[in-house]
């Protein structure tokens, strides 16, 4: 049998997690608090992975919707992230509950928020018009 073309990434490796953050739209991955993977868009941080964000062990940070940012702490591995709770960011540990394909989508929609954030201005330097059209709407 041949190997699926869309296989879902695991966005706990570190390899992964770096290639699908900068397939991203305008997004940037750099090293930073040691050995930690932090994605950002438009100078903002969407994602960490490893690093004191994630907690002990490393793990993946991102930042998430109200309602998500209530319900996901729930999940066996997941908890408000260390210093960044307030900010609505939650940690996801090896081996939680959350499949690999929901992984992608908050990671996604992490990306969207802080990208929604920006400034108009800046968002259209970055050509994230359509990335955060969504939010305009609303």
């Amino acid at each position: 049998m041949a190997p699926s073309l869309h296989r879902v990434p695991d966005l706990l490796d570190r390899e992964a997690f770096e290639a699908f953050v900068l397939a991203l739209p305008a997004a940037v991955l750099v090293h930073q608090w040691g050995d930690a993977s932090v994605a950002k868009v438009g100078g903002k941080i969407f994602a960490v992975l490893g690093g004191a964000v994630g907690g002990e062990g490393g793990g993946l940070s991102f930042k998430c919707a109200d309602l998500a940012f209530e319900m996901l702490p729930e999940l066996k591995g997941v908890a408000p992230a260390p210093y960044l709770a307030r900010a609505k960011w939650v940690a996801v540990a090896p081996g939680s509950d959350l499949s690999a394909a929901e992984i992608v989508a908050y990671v996604t929609e992490a990306h969207r928020i802080v990208a929604g954030k920006l400034t108009r201005r800046i968002r259209a330097e970055l050509g994230l018009e359509a990335v955060t059209a969504r939010r305009d709407r609303a």
